[in-house]
């Protein structure tokens, strides 16, 4: 019975037509089946069988008379042609010998040559020799060759004698450098007389002749005896002047310009006769016929090195009839194969040596299976970044149109042409990018800022090409045009403008926003607040580079639309994510060094699925948008500095919901933690990271490895930078406000800011902690694990504080964020007794901070400018290791590393007191160096701000580290005359005081000089006044960089580890100023009193009413001066100024409690507590006496 049952049960028929048995319990074996009894398969195979040789036999019969036939033809053909060699020997043999004979008459040379290409072979040697003879006749001089052109009838027998003598070329083996010459004297008297004809074939012609030029590596190996002659022959097709010059063009540039390492004397020869113009369209053309990309094998790539070298030189050394033409054309074409290029120009260009040893260190390990550049591709490479040659080209394309509205047009293209060569150049040359960008910058145009004026700066020029745009435009009117303009595919206004038009706006808008950085570095706030249109010419060209105040106010108009839009909106911007390369690890194997390779202008990896703009491939989102924040602010930390904008002007509140922004914000860092927290091993990756950074900038720590160890840790470091990568991706789209307020944060008034931080820390204690009160969690601690309470608990002496604090709460790292137990020990060695209700912890932060900060303590690690603001010391680890050298340690020894480790994880931990202090909420009166405080909100851990935007010293910052010396780089920057004169070179003097008590130093002490060169070989290289910008800019750069690298970074970190340097980076170098000691503004007394604790007498009964010493007390407070009110909060409080959010988030609370009724009595205070002890007094006029007296001594508890 079977389980659906259709009303029968008869089993249904079944037809089989395949011949298969279908049953799957039958035997299937053919050897089971008997051959006596054949099977329905048998049958059928039989019958196939049988047809296919039937059919074999119908075909045979033509097979056998075709193969009769075509034997029958060759054979008839080798007669013909052995007859025809005859003829041409016995005819030869007639005209007397090759060497001296010439043909008797055109028409006997003419027969010849019918008779030779109808049955001359490159495969038969003897028809080589018979060529050889005919060559010799025909070059004879006195046969008038090149008359035989006038005749029709000699075009075509000339050009299949052509083409014989190329197939003899290209199978030209074993043969004489004689017979070679006559070959290519033969092919370069036919190619001069017939050019027309044979430019079609230019590519088998130059092809021969690479072969022959060549060897089995692709370099040119000709004899000298035979270099003359081959020249002769290429440029026999150049020279003519033809209707179509490109097609012979084409085969000399796909073949004669792959050739590597042809001398330069045969190069000078090539260009002579060479054509700029049909050069560059050969160029162009072979783009179009053979794209070349990132696809193309190693080898081929090295021969595109070669050919985009050699057309650098011909360009170079063109006929002089000939210089200049085509100028856009080969910018243009140049920019194509620069981008082809780009990655490995980057990556080799600064090689130049490729030796290798068995053990490497990380370095040299990753750059030995580099191959340097060739030295001519090298220097030719290096010629495109040279002043003389951007500053030529910027000349000549930025010409004037006839009319107003053809300017316009012509300026667009010229100014997109530019734009996109300079782009490219900067991503091939990453390392040289500012020395282009200063080239750049230095250039001027044909065009006049007025008619009678000196011609326009290139800085202006791209300002007004790009503020002519219409994607600037857009933009600047509102923020939502960028998504439609930086994502075509987007559905938001798609038709806004034509794809085309869009890139070639953009590569002129990228360009100045590459180029006005430079501007901001080396123009002095002079310079730049007095920009208006240039009439003088002897104005420096700083000066004149200067953009108007409102053409910068413009300018940070569309920059604030553009950068709002591209964090914002970052996932409509970015779009479907293509999928994630997985083919990197399996380049890095292949060794294929260009796949991980692909650079951003400043060297960083670009990822394969960032979104990309202006139609360049490598011009990412990500890349973008980090420079666009930081031209912003860059602009904005000059009005921080000097105010020429509204002080709303930054702001951009109507596009948020700015009474729940505080909220919404603190919810997003909540998710990114939960992000951070579901990725796992990325906390891990990151750490290793950082790890590796800490490694780097610990100069004494080199790691060994073989080749091998690198390839497993950079394979490592790839996976984790590419899970950074995506979590990074994930975070823009779902935290926008957390990320325009870390990287854009003026936007946001600075009062919500605050608020925001101040919730950033309370959630990061509730995530630590569970609870934000210190007392709960202490409890908590000694019932669960008293062994960490036990790490929180230390002992310090009062004469010792920073030492015991260093040697106690070093080892506790991150852990420092939780709340700690202070016994302070005094003179007597007596542990000062006392109950930690916030007030001791206090004292101890303030205490740490006035001995660790103090420049006259003997520690000197943070020194004071002459505005007595701190900053730390330059020279603090130069002159520790000129300690140990004077002691006898030798660099590298156990002791010599531990002694500069111990200095600066000394300033790692006075980063994580100032973070500690931060993180409570507690202020302390310590006043930093603006240019050291911009260090804080723009670099100190991997969260920070991107690199794009990180901390670059400039002139201008260089004021606040040292006024002598800024005076004295500003007058060499405008110095009329020869700076030559001066003797300056590109290197810098230190001086170092390297004494254990510096505060005790005395002019009999010699200071040591240490000189460091600012670039290579910069103790050789002349300041001039072409280079003095470079010089102050490198000046400026070691000044606030590199010199205090090690301890700047060594206090960031301490800081970071406390404080998320995302947090800090909130703020600008004021506002994190007022963040540590409070704000400036005159206190709220009003607020002061709101927010005051009452003790003691004091107290506020049932009634209400405050007593009357405390009546007294607050009429006279609140008839001080500022001065005095400034000087009460420091007599209580140790800090003078107030909390940036009111006296309400003030920590502890102001508190008053009677002090007793001696009506003699002063007040005092403990500052630990912010407690002020103030007797009852019953006189207004006594009251008002002692308190002033008290609060202008300066004292406290030496008053009690």
């Amino acid at each position: 019975m079977y389980p659906s049952f259709t009303g029968s049960a008869r089993r249904p028929r079944q037809v089989n037509l395949s011949g298969r048995n279908t049953n799957p319990f039958a035997t299937t074996a053919a050897s089971k089946q008997s051959a006596s009894a054949p099977t329905t398969q048998h049958t059928l195979a039989h019958a196939q069988a049988e047809r296919v040789q039937r059919y074999q036999e119908r075909l045979r019969p033509p097979a056998a008379r075709n193969i009769q036939r075509s034997w029958r033809g060759y054979l008839s053909r080798r007669q013909t042609r052995a007859r025809w060699r005859q003829e041409w020997d016995v005819r030869e043999a007639s005209f007397g010998p090759a060497d001296t004979t010439p043909y008797k008459n055109e028409q006997d040379c003419l027969d010849q040559i019918r008779l030779l290409v109808h049955f001359a072979s490159p495969q038969n040697r003897s028809d080589g020799e018979r060529l050889m003879i005919f060559a010799k006749r025909y070059a004879n001089p006195s046969w008038p060759a090149s008359s035989a052109a006038l005749s029709d009838n000699w075009t075509f027998p000339l050009l299949r004698l052509a083409k014989l003598t190329i197939s003899m070329l290209a199978s030209f083996k074993s043969r004489s450098n004689q017979d070679l010459n006559v070959l290519l004297d033969l092919l370069s008297t036919v190619a001069a007389t017939i050019p027309q004809q044979l430019a079609p074939y230019s590519e088998y012609y130059f092809e021969a002749l690479r072969a022959v030029a060549s060897d089995s590596e692709g370099s040119y190996s000709l004899s000298t005896s035979n270099r003359g002659h081959w020249v002769d022959a290429v440029i026999a097709l150049l020279r003519p002047a033809l209707p179509k010059a490109e097609h012979a063009y084409r085969g000399f540039v796909s073949q004669i310009l792959r050739v590597a390492a042809i001398p330069v004397a045969t190069l000078q020869r090539i260009s002579h006769a060479c054509r700029a113009q049909d050069l560059a369209l050969a160029m162009a053309s072979l783009l179009s016929f053979a794209p070349l990309n990132g696809s193309l094998h190693k080898t081929n790539r090295e021969q595109l090195l070669w050919l985009v070298a050699y057309f650098i030189y011909f360009h170079r050394t063109a006929n002089p009839s000939q210089a200049g033409s085509g100028d856009a054309l080969y910018v243009r074409i140049l920019s194509r194969y620069i981008s082809i290029l780009a990655a490995d120009i980057a990556l080799r260009i600064d090689h130049t040596t490729n030796a290798t040893t068995e053990l490497e260190d990380e370095s040299t390990s990753a750059s030995a299976s580099i191959p340097p550049f060739p030295p001519f591709v090298r220097h030719e490479l290096l010629g495109l970044i040279s002043q003389e040659h951007i500053s030529g080209l910027l000349a000549k394309a930025a010409t004037p149109g006839d009319s107003e509205s053809e300017e316009l047009t012509v300026k667009s293209e010229q100014a997109a042409e530019l734009a996109v060569y300079a782009l490219t150049l900067l991503r091939a040359f990453p390392r040289k990018g500012d020395e282009i960008r200063m080239w750049l910058y230095f250039g001027s145009t044909s065009r006049r800022e007025t008619k009678r004026g000196p011609p326009m700066p290139a800085m202006k020029y791209y300002y007004e090409a790009a503020s002519q745009t219409v994607v600037y435009k857009l933009i600047r009117s509102d923020p939502n045009y960028a998504i439609p303009l930086l994502n075509p595919r987007s559905r938001r206004r798609a038709n806004v403008l034509a794809l085309s038009d869009r890139d070639e706006q953009w590569q002129v808008i990228l360009l100045f926003l590459e180029l006005y950085p430079i501007v901001l570095k080396v123009m002095d706030d002079e310079d730049f607040l007095s920009g208006a249109i240039s009439t003088d010419s002897s104005e420096t060209w700083t000066r004149r580079s200067a953009l108007a105040l409102d053409q910068v106010k413009d300018l940070t108009i569309f920059l604030k639309h553009l950068a709002f839009s591209m964090y914002w909106n970052a996932p409509e911007i970015a779009g479907v994510e293509e999928p994630e390369n997985r083919s990197s690890i399996a380049a890095y194997f292949s060794g294929d060094i260009t796949a991980l390779s692909d650079n951003h202008p400043d060297g960083r990896p670009v990822r394969s699925q960032d979104t990309t703009i202006a139609g360049l491939s490598w011009m990412t989102l990500s890349y973008m948008r980090g420079m666009v924040t930081g031209l912003l602010r860059m602009i904005y930390e000059r009005d921080s500095r000097r105010r020429f904008l509204a002080s709303d002007h930054w702001l951009m509140t109507q596009w948020f919901e700015m009474d729940r922004f505080v909220p919404a914000v603190v919810q997003e860092e909540e998710e990114k933690h939960k992000i951070q927290d579901s990725y796992g091993a990325e906390g891990e990756g990151e750490a290793e990271d950082l790890e590796d950074e800490i490694e780097e900038e610990e100069v004494h720590d080199i790691l060994v490895g073989t080749q091998r160890t690198q390839q497993v840790r950079n394979i490592e470091r790839l996976r984790r930078q590419q899970k950074k990568a995506s979590r990074r991706k994930y975070l823009e789209a779902v935290t926008p406000r957390l990320e325009i307020l870390q990287n854009m944060p003026f936007f946001i008034p600075f009062s919500t800011r605050v608020q925001a931080f101040r919730q950033f820390v309370t959630l990061d204690q509730l995530r630590r902690r569970r609870t934000t009160d210190p007392d709960l969690w202490r409890f908590d601690m000694m019932s669960s694990n008293p062994t960490h309470m036990g790490r929180h608990k230390a002992t310090v002496h009062r004469d010792s504080i920073f030492d015991d604090a260093f040697e106690q709460y070093y080892s506790l790292g991150e852990g420092l964020k939780e709340p700690i137990q202070i016994a302070f020990v005094d003179q007597f060695d007596t542990v000062e007794e006392g109950i930690d209700g916030g007030g001791v912890t206090k004292e101890f932060l303030t205490s740490v901070t006035n001995e660790a900060f103090n420049s006259m303590n003997g520690l000197d690690m943070f020194v004071e400018n002459d505005q007595h603001l701190l900053y730390p010391n330059p020279t603090a680890l130069d002159e520790r290791k000129e300690l140990l050298r004077q002691a006898g340690e030798t660099e590298g020894s156990p002791t010599y590393n531990e002694s500069t480790r111990d200095l600066l994880r000394r300033f790692e931990f006075m980063g994580r007191i100032i973070g500690k202090c931060l993180y409570e909420g507690i202020l302390v009166d310590i006043h930093f160096a603006p240019f050291f405080l911009l260090k804080w909100a723009l670099t100190g851990g991997p969260n920070s701000a991107s690199r794009e935007s990180s901390y670059h010293g400039n002139l201008n910052d260089l004021r606040d580290l040292d006024e002598a010396l800024y005076q004295g780089l500003l007058q060499l920057k405008n110095y009329p005359g020869d700076v030559e004169n001066m003797g300056l070179t590109f290197e810098v003097t230190d001086t170092l005081f390297p004494t254990d008590r510096p505060s005790s130093y005395h002019p009999s002490q010699a200071p040591i000089p240490l000189t460091r060169e600012l670039i290579n070989n910069g103790s050789n290289i002349p300041v001039t006044n072409k280079n003095r910008l470079v010089y102050i800019t490198n000046i400026a750069r070691h000044r606030l960089s590199v010199q205090p690298y090690h301890q700047t970074s060594a206090f960031l970190r301490g800081l970071g580890t406390i404080i998320d340097p995302a947090w800090l980076s909130m703020f600008n170098q004021h506002e994190l100023q007022t963040l540590i000691s409070g704000t400036d503004s005159a206190p709220d007394m009003a607020d002061l009193r709101r927010n005051t604790l009452y003790g003691g007498l004091y107290v506020i009964g049932d009634d209400g009413l405050e007593h009357r010493t405390i009546q007294l007390f607050w009429s006279v407070v609140l008839a001080l001066d500022v001065e005095d009110k400034m000087k009460l909060i420091k007599f209580v409080t140790s800090t003078p100024r107030a909390p940036l959010l009111g006296f309400g988030n003030l920590n502890p609370k102001f508190s008053i409690r009677d002090g007793g009724n001696d009506q003699t009595r002063l007040p005092t205070t403990s500052t630990c507590v912010n407690l002020l002890k103030l007797p009852v007094y019953r006189d207004k006029s006594v009251l008002r006496e002692r308190l002033l007296y008290s609060i202008r001594s300066g004292a406290g508890f030496n008053l009690s």
